[in-house]
């Protein structure tokens, strides 16, 4: 019986329990899971199961690292969002939340676009720390990530992006993610890439200012290849700022949205 342990291939016996697996292979491990999810010492194996065994507060070598951090992935996602390449177009609130919970998914390669510098108004939503004030957004975003997952390679490009050089810097992305704040440079990225790309999926944001009910942001779907994540009419003006809770939910919604693409799911869960 073939099963996968950290992702390293074994040959398990008719009838053998997790525990007996753990006891021949890392008996000090406390932390037993069985495709995604934590299981009992008698857990019985069965012919292509998925194993990781962790023991609590180990630093795992380089080689381990990357199947333990996704110990908790569904079955299947790693091996294919590991040979993927994301662009994200914006670093602010949207853009380095989207970064983030890619990384923790295990996306394999990231283009990240921003011409910012972190600054103190910006702490309230995205994810910078104060002793990255003043840096490039896209370099503090890299390091930030580079600290959460080795494994996902970022390249940082700290460039204005306009219509002559979209297609140069985002080639290779084979997903867009739109983050940026202005609607006239949102409107130039789709048109571009799309115009350049036209069997390339792009998932923007569009609506999600203030501190309105986080069940008004949805997913929706524009046109062929544009999904657009948030409540579609609520901007950032006089008296209705932004702020991370708000922010974060639309821009899950649209690092979720990027995940199902590229397992070639539909991002939108209701159609009427």
């Amino acid at each position: 019986m073939q099963i996968k342990v950290n992702e390293q291939n074994y040959t398990a016996g008719s009838g053998e329990t997790l525990g007996e697996l753990r006891d021949r292979i890392k008996a000090d491990a406390d932390l037993l899971i069985i495709n995604g999810f934590p299981a009992s010492t008698e857990s019985v194996l069965k012919n292509g199961d998925q194993v990781v065994l962790i023991r609590r507060g180990e630093i795992p070598s380089a080689a381990e690292l990357d199947a333990l951090l996704t110990a908790r992935h569904t079955p299947g996602v790693h091996e294919i969002v590991r040979q993927s390449t994301v662009g994200i177009a914006g670093a602010g609130g949207l853009g380095s939340a989207i970064a983030i919970a890619l990384a923790r998914t295990g996306i394999g390669h990231m283009i990240i676009v921003d011409f910012d510098v972190v600054e103190p108004s910006n702490l309230n939503r995205q994810q910078y720390f104060i002793d990255q004030i003043g840096l490039p957004k896209v370099y503090a975003l890299r390091d930030t990530l580079t600290r959460i997952n080795p494994h996902t390679r970022v390249t940082a490009c700290h460039l204005r992006l306009t219509a002559a050089n979209v297609a140069e810097v985002l080639g290779h992305a084979q997903v867009l993610a739109e983050a940026f704040d202005v609607a006239e440079q949102k409107v130039m990225l789709i048109e571009t890439f799309a115009a350049r790309f036209p069997d390339r999926p792009i998932v923007a944001g569009s609506g999600m200012a203030g501190y309105s009910p986080a069940n008004s942001v949805v997913t929706r779907q524009a046109a062929s290849n544009l999904y657009l994540c948030g409540d579609g009419t609520t901007a950032a003006a006089p008296g209705t700022g932004l702020m991370a809770p708000r922010v974060g939910v639309a821009a899950h919604h649209q690092a979720n949205a990027v995940l199902r693409l590229l397992l070639g799911q539909d991002p939108v869960s209701e159609r009427t």
